[in-house]
């Protein structure tokens, strides 16, 4: 009777596991070592190539890798393209201002790894986008790192699974924790992910609140709101793009904690990390070390990968990253 209970105990707790427990451990970073074994290569060879022509392969690739993950997890739907039936994620209002540069780029790859007999069709979108988000930050002077690979593409892509699963530019602390923390992911892993505002550039509608009340946010720098008021009169085309990063705005660095500790967030989001006294002496340390940055940088990508990953039947390996199979 004894031994009966045991292997039920026992039986219990692998069906509890399966349940409970994170799908990270199918992931690998040798998945593709016997399926598409240069696969690295290939994919860092298209992204390098695309880098060389315009620098927006890097923000926008890093951008398109966050907004895919946060919505139905890291699965490669944000890539799919609308049909006559179906609005997909890519034309939801949140996603309009994903540069098309960053879709590119995951097409190109795909295009490379699949010219190669041995890795066509055998490579996910959705871990050449992991691979190609991890090559972009390198290309900026940011830090390498092992990604973790194996994630399927998902089956499901349309425009109102969007809603409310991105963070707002006006998000304060409390709201920042809530969203991340929905995805297992720390305090210290929204701050470091907000670091990649480093890179890239934002439209005057996402910050105008502030530099246009009355008075003007005060935990704004008076000299970059002038600025910023110059570079976005009221009337402003909303087309012109912003660099979020004033100093270093093609440099993958922690210059972005060091804008923040000078009251340079570009918006309320990234200010409140600063101006909130329980994200500030992350903001402090990260801003005077920048290989504690990249340290927490990393472990912030690697648990932002493993979100919402597919697997099984609940996912599959698109031919065209825009279009299901």
């Amino acid at each position: 009777m004894g031994r009966f209970h045991l292997i039920l105990v026992w039986s219990l707790c692998i069906s509890l596991c399966l349940l409970l427990c994170p799908t990270s451990a199918q992931l690998k970073t040798n998945y593709y070592a016997n399926i598409c074994p240069n696969v690295e290569s290939i994919v860092r060879d298209a992204v390098t190539k695309k880098f060389q022509q315009t620098f927006v392969t890097v923000p926008g690739t890093l951008r398109l890798f966050f907004h895919d993950c946060f919505v139905e997890g890291c699965d490669a739907s944000v890539i799919v393209a609308s049909t006559a039936n179906n609005k997909a994620e890519k034309d939801n209002p949140d996603n309009l201002s994903l540069a098309g540069d960053g879709f590119d780029t995951v097409i190109k790859a795909k295009a490379a790894v699949d010219a190669v007999p041995q890795c066509k069709n055998k490579v996910s979108c959705a871990d050449i986008l992991a691979l190609a988000t991890r090559d972009v930050i390198g290309l900026s002077g940011g830090p390498s790192y092992s990604v973790e690979l194996g994630r399927l593409d998902g089956l499901s892509s349309t425009s109102t699974s969007v809603n409310g699963k991105l963070p707002k530019s006006t998000f304060n602390l409390n709201q920042l924790n809530s969203l991340f923390a929905s995805h297992g992911l720390s305090q210290a892993d929204m701050v470091a992910l907000s670091g990649a505002h480093t890179l890239g550039f934002s439209h005057c509608n996402q910050f105008s609140n502030r530099i246009y009340s009355n008075p003007v946010d005060p935990t704004l720098n008076k000299t970059y709101a002038t600025q910023l008021q110059q570079m976005c009169p009221k009337n402003v085309d909303p087309d012109i793009a912003i660099d979020m990063d004033p100093t270093t705005p093609r440099k993958f660095d922690n210059v972005y904690f060091q804008n923040l500790v000078e009251g340079k967030g570009l918006f309320t989001s990234d200010q409140v990390l600063y101006t909130d006294s329980r994200s500030q002496p992350t903001v402090r340390t990260w801003a005077k070390n920048n290989a504690a940055f990249n340290q927490a940088f990393i472990t912030a990508m690697t648990k932002l990968g493993r979100v919402g990953m597919k697997t099984g039947k609940n996912g599959n390996i698109r031919r065209d990253c825009s279009v299901f199979n």
